[in-house]
């Protein structure tokens, strides 16, 4: 009878153990690298999955000074493109907004996505790499 009960109580331990769900969309871990600027980009401001926040899909990076990284915010699902918006002496610049209707999820990544301002005129910021870091660890 005690090895029922202690059996019975293991069972409800590993039950209500909780653990960070992954699945082959995500979570992927996201930093944004300011390159070409002598700029800093302040309030950055990411949103991943054509800007639908459901599932925490977006996120505020903060600041990042010319040649420097953002820490990694970890979001929902990811795509190879994301919308990126940041202030640039107080004024809003853009990536503009993304359709990712029909595009693969990222899946379990840390990635980097390097941004540049494309046009200052309008105000423009555009991703021109996109850096595949490592796995995420799923333990």
């Amino acid at each position: 009878m005690k090895k029922v009960v202690f059996i019975f109580i293991i069972a409800i331990f590993l039950v209500a153990c909780k653990k960070t769900k992954f699945s082959s969309e995500g979570p992927t871990d996201i930093r944004v690298r300011n390159v070409q600027s002598t700029y800093t980009f302040t309030d950055v401001i990411v949103k991943s999955a054509g800007g639908k926040d459901t599932t925490g899909n977006i996120k505020n990076l903060g600041s990042i000074a010319p040649g420097q990284v953002s820490q990694y915010k970890r979001f929902a699902i990811a795509f190879y493109r994301a919308e990126i918006s940041a202030k640039i002496n107080g004024e809003t610049f853009s990536t503009g907004p993304i359709n990712s209707t029909y595009w693969t999820y990222i899946g379990q990544d840390k990635i980097t996505y390097e941004v540049y301002i494309k046009n200052e005129t309008s105000k423009l910021l555009e991703i021109s790499n996109y850096i595949d870091e490592a796995p995420i660890d799923s333990l």
